[in-house]
């Protein structure tokens, strides 16, 4: 019998980074007809549905996320034209697609911010921003002590002396979400991509967007946006009422639209407020991202994580990499050992109830580039840290789809990509890996063809059985499935669990290899 659930409930949805996923005009980034272009590769991998990272006009400071026009597509990209064609194309193999949303801040290029820059304090232009006026004798000092989370101080002074905020590049001037314009503005550009027929959007910095009255100081505590606990710009009590007003919205809509919170707030608990009834359909678990990858730890987070969620009728949100964060080859420890451990941890994160996203390039193994040239860095965190903090490139390579050489199929024409490819990756294509048993590709391929067909994968409950050994996990997927996964050093013997279905390294009889996570049928 065919679930009735919403697709979003259980789905794994691909994130496509769009400058580095596929070129088709062959100047060395990626764009929407290359991603067209490659459509099948994700049908065949067997994911249910499509993120793209921004494609908005942008002048490109923070890779997109500085945006210019909600409306329009960079020419850098494509057109609306293209984008059009791309939502069609998806929607006919059967496929779902979101779109990153940019609530928090806008390029300093957007026509607003033009306009506050040349109007007056106190004017409504500049109330669409957050422009305050200095502290010190003279209005020389910033109005508080926050830093942008990309280094440096928060706030930026323009030519008559007051400050605007930014929490992330001056580039990208946060919005004030207590102006009612800004509040119509993103009810608008909502409709619009909807009217288009996008299926979702992600919400970028959805825990950012309403600040603390009176903007106090933050003191001592953390300012790392990966560890965020509660702070003066952070998880404020205000957002909730945007996304119950968004909520509305969506649900206007036939076919299920939806919408992803990059909520990092710190606990299960905190991010489940995101997601109730009301409110948005998912949220990120970075938590789970952030875990060591130990049985006893990952137990810890799966348990809190699924009872934050059920307590608001929720899915949890599964997550092992993204554009932002270090590829779970390298963080996991690199090499062979790494990538084992990677194929391990994606096999056991599959077989959670739930939601899952993918980043492009796990599915083939990618480790992190940690030594890309000095001059090709282009993540404003290199500049704003003083060229201490290399920042997130290294896992926005472009991918390597064929050939032995970069630029490795990514671009027709180019020999020289727009982050540069390692000269190693010729095992790790899309083409050396098709078809090759052993590789991580066609782990996927299994993986996720076992998800979609097999019937406790989708809705079944999760029941914890008893482990040989403190280092692993084993857990029941009600009806008839098992996953145990070994994080130890040593091999251990498992029960009869009944027929092996799927295995992270090659499984013989009931002995389960260190780094190693299988599923089996009973």
């Amino acid at each position: 019998m065919a679930s009735t659930a919403p697709w979003w409930r259980y789905a794994v949805i691909y994130q496509v980074y769009v400058r580095s996923f596929a070129d088709a005009n062959g100047d060395g980034i990626g764009d929407l007809a290359g991603v067209r272009d490659r459509l099948p590769y994700l049908r065949d991998l067997g994911v249910d549905a499509v993120w793209l990272t921004p494609f908005y006009r942008s002048p490109m400071i923070d890779g997109g996320y500085d945006v210019a026009d909600y409306r329009d597509v960079d020419p850098m990209f494509g057109t609306l034209a293209d984008l059009d064609a791309l939502v069609s194309d998806v929607h006919a193999m059967g496929l779902r697609i979101i779109i990153d949303l940019v609530p928090n801040h806008s390029s300093s290029a957007h026509p607003w911010f033009v306009e506050a820059l040349t109007s007056p304090p106190g004017s409504p232009a500049r109330d669409r921003y957050v422009f305050r006026p200095g502290r010190g004798t003279g209005g020389e000092l910033p109005p508080n002590d926050w830093g942008s989370v990309f280094g440096g101080p928060a706030w930026t002074r323009a030519g008559d002396g007051e400050w605007y905020l930014h929490l992330f590049d001056p580039a990208q001037p946060d919005l004030n979400w207590a102006n009612p314009q800004v509040y119509a503005e993103f009810e608008s550009i909502l409709r619009f991509w909807l009217d288009r027929g996008v299926d979702g959007f992600r919400v970028d910095v959805a825990h950012g967007l309403v600040k603390a009255e009176g903007l106090p100081d933050l003191g001592n505590v953390s300012r790392d946006l990966l560890r965020s606990v509660a702070t003066p710009y952070f998880d404020q009590e205000g957002v909730h009422e945007i996304y119950r007003a968004w909520r509305k919205i969506l649900d206007e809509y036939p076919g299920d639209r939806m919408a992803v919170a990059e909520a990092w707030v710190g606990s299960p608990v905190r991010v489940a407020r995101y997601v109730r009834p009301d409110e948005l359909h998912q949220a990120f678990n970075f938590e789970y991202l952030l875990a060591p990858l130990e049985a006893g730890a990952m137990r810890k987070i799966i348990d809190e994580s699924l009872a934050a969620a059920a307590e608001v009728g929720a899915p949890t949100t599964w997550v092992l990499g993204n554009h932002d964060t270090v590829r779970p080859v390298t963080r996991y420890g690199d090499g062979p050992a790494g990538l084992a451990r990677a194929r391990a941890a994606a096999l056991l994160t599959l077989a959670l109830p739930g939601s899952m996203y993918v980043y492009q390039g796990e599915e083939l193994g990618l480790p992190e580039v940690l030594d890309l040239p000095d001059e090709a860095r282009q993540d404003p965190t290199w500049e704003r840290s003083g060229r201490t903090v290399r920042g997130r490139d290294g896992a926005r390579v472009p991918l390597p789809w064929s050939g032995d050489r970069p630029p490795y199929g990514f671009s027709p024409d180019a020999t020289a990509t727009w982050l540069p490819q390692p000269v190693d990756w010729a095992e790790r294509t899309v083409a050396a890996q098709a078809g090759a048993p052993a590789s991580t590709l066609e782990l996927y391929r299994h993986a996720l063809r076992l998800r979609r067909e097999h019937p406790a994968l989708r809705e079944g409950s999760l029941r914890w059985l008893e482990p040989p050994s403190a280092d692993v996990l084993v857990f029941a997927r009600d009806p008839g499935l098992v996953c145990a996964v070994n994080l130890g050093a040593e091999p251990v013997t498992l029960p009869e669990y009944g027929d092996l279905l799927c295995a992270s390294t090659e499984v013989t009889g009931r002995v389960l290899p260190p780094d190693t996570a299988a599923w089996w049928s009973r």
